[in-house]
């Protein structure tokens, strides 16, 4: 019987495991974050968060200032996560888009004011910082994971 040879262009899985581990680890924290974020205790000042706005001042750990928007945000963040990391081209783009959104994030958080109506999810200084170390962090993660094909290059 001949030996079997697979495709040039198929990334064995083995190669494919560090980039989805990654990101199912990322996908988790999310998850983890956006139900921390409706936990009395864990978030202080709880009975003023709302549902989305400047006017929450609801604390995730005391730092960050969350809404049931900005909770919920995490949660879908989080699902959309652990689905895409089903296979390596997913999760590197989880990763990698995930981490241009949150740079994005960054910008915006930077430009409106933290008492402006546009300020909706809502934003502080903490957050910002928060974002810009997820953002950086997760493209870091797509970029030195992304899957190789057997002859070197990168799926993406």
């Amino acid at each position: 019987m001949a030996e079997r040879i697979p495709p040039q262009n198929v990334t064995p899985r083995s190669k494919q495991e560090p980039v989805r581990m990654a990101a199912m680890v990322v996908a988790a924290v999310f998850l983890l974050v956006g139900i921390l974020g409706f936990i009395p205790g864990i978030t202080s000042d709880f009975d003023t968060m709302t549902f989305a706005g400047h006017e929450s001042g609801a604390m995730l750990l005391g730092l960050f200032n969350v809404s049931v928007l900005h909770n919920l945000v995490h949660l879908a963040f989080g699902v959309v996560g652990l689905a895409l990391a089903r296979t390596a081209a997913g999760a590197n783009a989880f990763l990698l888009v995930g981490g241009i959104i949150y740079l994005g994030l960054v910008v915006y958080g930077l430009v409106i004011s933290e008492d402006s109506a546009a300020n909706f999810v809502p934003l502080n200084a903490a957050d910002n910082w928060l974002h810009l170390v997820l953002g950086v962090g997760m493209i870091g993660l797509a970029m030195a994971l992304r899957p190789r094909y057997a002859g070197g290059h990168t799926t993406a």
